[in-house]
């Protein structure tokens, strides 16, 4: 009974990694020619090119293969830079809990990689009261930094 329920738990696994990211409310979306490799490289060098720094990173698909499991792959990456950051928590100590933004790169089950992330304006929306038209700023120019990167890497 438990082989078969870690089997149908694989199963569903590897089904639910191959879905691809559907347009939502406050998210880019950007489908890549680029494998998925390659994509997560120019993805880095567009984060440098652009003045920030990948700060975090976590993805399943290494610990899935430690697993026995394949899985398309999948990376989070925190993305953000120390200007950013002092002037957001000079308007907003409880905006910081959003820093860094971060850049969903995805694989489907055909190959074909995304690059996905939500808005920096979308994320720090619940906290424009506090922070006003600074923070709306921040957001703003931050919103146009992501875009850049997420052009230049796909």
């Amino acid at each position: 009974m438990r082989i078969l329920l870690t089997i149908a738990l694989m199963i569903w696994g590897a089904m639910a990694a191959a879905q691809s990211i559907q347009p939502r409310d406050g998210w880019v979306v950007m489908q890549s020619d680029k494998p998925f490799d390659v994509l997560l490289e120019d993805t880095r060098a567009a984060v440098r090119a652009n003045g920030m720094a990948v700060v975090t990173q976590a993805g399943p698909t290494g610990a899935a293969t430690n697993r026995g499991i394949t899985i398309p792959n999948n990376r989070v990456m925190g993305v953000f830079n120390n200007v950013f950051a002092v002037r957001i928590l000079n308007l907003s100590t409880a905006a910081m809990i959003e820093a860094p933004i971060r850049l969903y790169l995805t694989e489907d089950d055909a190959g074909a990689a995304a690059l996905s992330y939500k808005t920096p304006s979308f994320v720090f929306a619940p906290y424009m009261t506090e922070g006003g038209d600074d923070l709306a700023a921040a957001a703003a120019e931050l919103d146009a930094i992501f875009l850049a990167i997420a052009e230049a890497a796909r």
